[in-house]
């Protein structure tokens, strides 16, 4: 892998060498303007050529001008040295992206009028932004000076020559030509990955186009001839196209890479980097259009920096260590751009020749990136076909092998499986006989359940009803009494003999009642009817919950309130609580379920029964325990929560605790079939039950039925 890395690393390094030499060949750097040249910086922006005529100029030795990114306005002079004569001579700056562009001579009045591309101008006077170039004067003596006044739109990097008109005319026609070229290529390379993309749909190609398409508007912003043929001088898009365009190409360059390396596949750490970047470079796209072009201008170049970087890293670790071989034509494609876009780089600086090939060094490297890129998508086709067909042909020899491999064995299997199957007839009757004695079993069972549970809820109504009754039988006899005496008083009224004194006979009644004391006795009569009733009621009450309870024999579906059956079975284990347990009903307005009403009631019996019997096997009792019934109705859907502050459950017993036959509770105490039971007509109802419990802390119990509104 290493040795592949340098052998890349040394090809790379040849091309630049051979690109570099290429670019020298064409001509060494030298200065063309026959004038002292200096220069004035205008951070203000405002200063006036009567302001600056007597600053104090910098001295400049050269023609190519490179001043970096500034909002600033330059103020060059150039002060003739000797007399000299020009002839339709023009002083020529090659930056179309200037916005201001003046040239004041030394009267400091008299403004030169730009005259750029003489035979456009002509017919079409507006066209005249592709270069600018001021008519010298036929004589220009000697201390002579001119002054221009100059401010870029992003970088300030321009190169000041003067030249005839007749050559900045051939000049820009060759211009025009190669630009021609880049545009023809760049069109073919749009419209046939469009045309791909219309029919193998993969996205790679949709985010080429577009990056095609920003890359193209780019150059076009750069070179000046969006503004000659597609948007005016004043339109603001003029003023934001450089980084604006270059932003969203380099969006869907990343957006492309992602799609066509498979980096969530391959690089799943770069794919992160690679996602997190790119959501990052909009908010340069804001800064443009908040704030200042200057910055999002530098921040632009700061990112293409770092999208090539991440470009290269990508593709390198796809290509040699991941295999996958369309990645070498990428990272080609991106190598070429990196090296064509440094010797522009170095154009610029005046380390490289500022010449017609080193002009349009960036356009040719980035023609040659958009074949090479091509390539890769159409390699990747080719590559991931190979892989299927390979893949195909595998899968049939492996389904060629695996016939002959099944017809070997069916020989075999016929046998063993005739042999089996005596032995599978031989078991199946074993079977039988244990599975006729396991049902048998079972029936016994849950018959024994359905006694225990019997017995359990009888002993529960024998002590429940006996309450009431000895309300009844205990204030039976003192109300006999009590009415006893006031038969005796009505006796002693009766026996009232008109014909005697009737006073006398008055005073021995009312001794009598003092005797008895017949306040007390009325007092009396009233508490024992009072209880005498509320015996009776609470009977009546036990009645009632019992016969709403026990309709175990009931096995059609009717709709019934479930509050009812939580509220009778609460009654009918009343005697069960322990004292320090405290039970909280929250019973919410439920509407009408259809069920089997005694099925159900048996549900609440197991699951109540259970959590009253977790609370008092707790071997550290708190002064109050709770056993909390919810219901609550939701989505067309009824909750029963019932939960308790018993002892809890682990997750081994949680997982468990449905299955037949399994108890925790000692030999002899249970059956393992309550919860089993439970789970059984819960599931026959078309609900399911959901269990929540910490051990230690408790258990709860949500039932979930259905409710069909119709």
């Amino acid at each position: 892998m290493t040795t592949k890395f340098f052998r890349y690393l040394l090809a790379l390094s040849l091309f630049f060498f051979i690109v570099a030499e290429s670019a020298c060949a064409f001509g060494k750097p030298k200065n063309e303007l026959p004038f002292k040249i200096q220069y004035l910086k205008d951070k203000t922006n405002q200063l006036g050529i009567s302001q600056v005529i007597n600053q104090k100029f910098s001295d400049y030795n050269k023609d190519l001008f490179n001043f970096g990114v500034e909002n600033t306005t330059y103020w060059i002079k150039l002060t003739s040295e000797t007399n000299q004569s020009f002839s339709r001579e023009l002083l020529h700056i090659e930056q179309p992206r200037f916005v201001v562009y003046e040239m004041y001579d030394q009267k400091q009045v008299k403004i030169l009028k730009p005259k750029v591309n003489f035979e456009l101008q002509k017919d079409s006077p507006h066209k005249d932004l592709q270069d600018i170039a001021f008519l010298l004067p036929d004589v220009v003596k000697k201390g002579e000076s001119f002054y221009l006044r100059l401010k870029a739109h992003e970088a300030f990097i321009t190169k000041i020559v003067v030249v005839k008109e007749r050559a900045l005319d051939n000049k820009n026609s060759l211009r025009d030509i190669i630009f021609g070229i880049y545009t023809g290529i760049m069109l073919v390379m749009f419209v046939y990955n469009l045309f791909l993309f219309i029919i193998v749909r993969d996205r790679s190609y949709i985010f080429y186009v577009f990056y095609i398409l920003f890359t193209w508007l780019t150059q076009i912003s750069i070179q000046g001839y969006g503004l000659r043929y597609i948007w005016a001088a004043e339109n603001p898009i003029n003023h934001f196209s450089v980084v604006l365009f270059s932003s969203i190409g380099l969006i869907f360059a990343t957006l492309f890479s992602v799609s066509f390396l498979s980096t969530k596949i391959f690089v799943p750490r770069i794919h992160k980097v690679v996602i997190t970047f790119t959501s990052i470079i909009p908010l340069n796209i804001i800064i443009l259009f908040a704030f200042d072009t200057y910055i999002s201008f530098i921040i632009m170049q700061l990112f293409t920096l770092f999208g090539v970087i991440i470009a290269l890293t990508t593709s390198y670790h796809v290509y040699f260590k991941k295999h996958f071989k369309p990645a070498g034509f990428y990272l080609i494609a991106w190598s070429i751009l990196l090296v064509g876009a440094v010797l522009f780089i170095l154009k610029d600086y005046g380390i490289l020749p500022y010449n017609t090939f080193t002009t349009y060094l960036l356009q040719i490297s980035s023609a040659i990136e958009v074949m090479l890129l091509s390539f890769a998508l159409a390699d990747k086709i080719n590559y991931f076909k190979k892989e299927n067909e390979t893949a195909q042909a595998q899968a049939l020899n492996a389904s060629l092998e695996n016939q002959r491999l099944i017809k070997e064995q069916n020989i075999v299997l016929e046998k063993k499986v005739k042999e089996r199957t005596e032995e599978l007839e031989n078991a199946n009757e074993t079977l039988n006989l244990t599975l006729n004695n396991l049902k048998a079993t079972q029936s016994q069972l849950v018959d024994a359940e359905k006694m225990a549970a019997l017995g359990q809820l009888t002993a529960g109504i024998a002590h429940e009803i006996n309450n009431p009754i000895n309300f009844v039988t205990s204030n039976v006899k003192p109300l006999q009494l009590d009415i006893d005496d006031l038969k005796d008083i009505i006796k002693k009224y009766e026996g009232i003999d008109i014909e005697k004194e009737i006073k006398p006979q008055i005073e021995e009644i009312e001794a009598y009642k003092k005797q008895i004391d017949l306040g007390f006795i009325n007092n009396e009569i009233t508490s024992l009817l009072a209880g005498i009733s509320e015996g009776a009621k609470r009977t009546a009450e036990i009645i009632r919950s019992l016969r709403n309870f026990s309709r175990v024999d009931e096995t059609d579906m009717k709709a019934i309130d479930l509050n009812e059956g939580l509220l009778s079975t609460l009654v009918l284990i009343r005697n069960t609580l322990p004292d320090n347990l405290t039970v909280v009903k929250e019973l919410g307005n439920l509407p009408k379920v259809e069920c089997m009403p005694g099925k159900i009631n048996q549900v609440f019996m197991n699951l109540v029964s259970n959590a009253v019997q977790a609370v008092k096997s707790k071997e550290v009792q708190a002064e109050e325990e709770f056993l909390t019934i919810k219901s609550w109705y939701d989505n067309q859907q009824v909750f029963i929560s019932i939960k308790d502050t018993g002892t809890g459950m682990s997750e081994e017993v949680k997982h468990r605790i449905f299955e037949p036959f399994f108890t925790t509770k000692d030999i002899g105490e249970g059956t393992g079939l309550g919860l089993s039971i439970v789970f059984s007509i819960i599931e026959k109802h078309k609900g399911h039950v959901e269990v929540v419990s910490e051990l230690g802390k408790g258990t709860e119990f949500i039932i979930i039925l259905q409710v069909n509104i119709l």
